[in-house]
């Protein structure tokens, strides 16, 4: 049976690992909503967790509601740039970053306007470093409650916690934070490498549709 994900920015190691385990189907036909990992991701800097968040632009109106594939980000604010320089400020450093640094950067380097366009392009790169492909089904229609396919969309919620049992791996600035788990699958990519793929798949998920 499918699972039905959310397309993230980047998507944490929970939410990539359930793509690497599973047979995926994208919600493409739901509404946007704010404070989700639909337009922030998190990495480790030397002072810890840190937030890297998409502006979007916002409709003007009573409802203010719009289909997520309608959601353009605002480009007026140099945010791929900045969110470039901080990638490299916190990875530069980490064993796997230059190796993987040509697939990565084209992102922050050429300009995109549809968020989940770009999500979808950040997921394809990373199955791509990944050696894997890129899940292609969506959804024709929002179903509240779906029957034919295994619902995983709680997991686009920020504020979703399950009860994770990740296994540490070396992160860059480890010798002065904690170990810092679920953040962005670039935390991973950057740090494990050739890694990440077995990384993923021996993770063991307890996913609220399991």
């Amino acid at each position: 049976m499918k699972l039905l994900l959310h397309p993230g920015y980047f998507p944490n190691i929970i939410n990539f690992a359930a793509i690497v385990q599973n047979d995926i189907c994208w919600e493409v036909m739901d509404n946007y909503q704010k404070q989700t990992f639909r337009n922030r991701c998190y990495i480790c800097t030397d002072l810890g967790i840190h937030m890297l968040n998409i502006p979007i632009k916002h409709l003007r109106n009573n409802k203010g509601k719009q289909r997520y594939g309608d959601v353009k980000m605002d480009n007026d604010y140099p945010w791929q740039r900045q969110h470039w320089r901080t990638l490299e400020t916190a990875y530069r450093t980490s064993p796997f970053f230059e190796f993987y640094e040509d697939d990565i950067a084209p992102l922050f380097h050429n300009t995109y306007h549809s968020l989940m366009d770009f999500n979808l392009k950040t997921i394809e790169t990373i199955c791509a470093c990944l050696q894997i492909k890129m899940p292609r089904e969506s959804t024709q229609i929002f179903e509240l409650d779906v029957r034919d396919k295994m619902d995983g969309r709680t997991l686009i919620n920020s504020k979703t916690k399950l009860p994770l049992q990740q296994p540490e791996y070396v992160q860059v600035f480890g010798d002065r934070n904690d170990f810092i788990p679920n953040l962005s699958i670039l935390d991973l990519l950057f740090n494990e490498g050739t890694n990440t793929l077995t990384y993923l798949k021996n993770l063991q998920l307890n996913l609220p549709y399991a």
